[in-house]
């Protein structure tokens, strides 16, 4: 049981105080471990956004129901609570994830090892990129799913996933877009994103995608290890092969060529001042 009270200071005191993040490469908030206290074994993610009462409440909900739906789905996924916390006379939504040592990163492991370990890596965020689309049916509604490199912790050839936010499931095309710029940490994004609603909104595109998740996965391989672009590129035409045949052609044609991403990514990024490099 999650004690309130405690977070409450702990949300109030980190408004403040800005904690060294775990991750700069977020693009809603940046995650971050108490070094003392009730939650310094938690990895604490704070969505301090423009949603208010109703809104936030749906979000709370669905989230819960987001987690319950990938692990139905055989998607491992660390022990993960939401609360919606006060703060500033609003509610603020905050993630409390068991905490995942740094070593286990999918990311850092594929910067540091060398390329067969790196198609075993692949091959285990690509095993639970299947299971996902392989066992999600018509009857659960619009569903998506973010499996990029860094959303992944790989753990004796198993991979763990734990991005929840936004949660996606049930919200509209046009309700995420709408979540992508209320929940942006940027107030340049959130000040511009107006201006551009298409193009925001259609950042989340290949979530909802079983070939273009796999293709962002590739495509970000290649990016990290552009010296091993050949072998990402034929791990993924024979992955869609033998575990996602129904989508292989996609798959395959995507992939006659390292993937790139938008243009309105990258300056999005830029932007916001997302740490990446080489991985842009």
């Amino acid at each position: 049981m999650i004690d309130t009270s405690e977070l409450e200071k702990l949300v109030s005191k980190a408004m403040d105080d800005r904690p060294k993040p775990l991750s700069k490469l977020g693009y809603f908030c940046k995650p971050f471990r108490p070094d003392t206290g009730p939650f310094q074994d938690k990895v604490i993610k704070i969505y301090n956004g423009q949603a208010q009462g109703d809104d936030v409440s749906r979000l709370c909900k669905l989230h819960d129901e987001y987690v319950n739906l990938l692990r139905k789905l055989d998607v491992a996924f660390p022990e993960t609570e939401i609360i919606a916390v006060e703060s500033g006379g609003k509610q603020i939504p905050v993630i409390i994830q068991s905490a995942i040592p740094e070593k286990y990163m999918m990311r850092a492991q594929m910067l540091g090892c060398d390329v067969q370990e790196a198609l075993e890596l692949m091959d285990a965020a690509g095993a639970t990129i299947a299971k996902f689309w392989n066992n999600l049916t018509p009857d659960m509604g619009r569903v998506g799913f973010h499996p990029s490199i860094r959303n992944f912790a790989v753990i004796d050839k198993e991979a763990i996933f734990f991005d929840s936010f936004p949660p996606l499931l049930h919200y509209t095309h046009s309700e995420i877009g709408e979540i992508l710029l209320m929940f942006s940490e940027s107030a340049l994004i959130r000040f511009i994103g107006p201006l551009f609603p298409s193009k925001l909104a259609s950042i989340q595109d290949e979530w909802y995608s079983p070939s273009e998740t796999v293709i962002g996965l590739v495509g970000s391989a290649c990016r990290l290890r552009p010296e091993d672009n050949q072998h990402f590129l034929k791990w993924g035409r024979e992955f869609a092969t033998k575990k996602m045949p129904c989508f292989a052609e996609d798959i395959e044609r995507g992939l006659s060529e390292p993937p790139k991403l938008p243009k309105y990514w990258t300056r999005f990024r830029k932007i916001l001042g997302l740490e990446g490099a080489p991985n842009l």
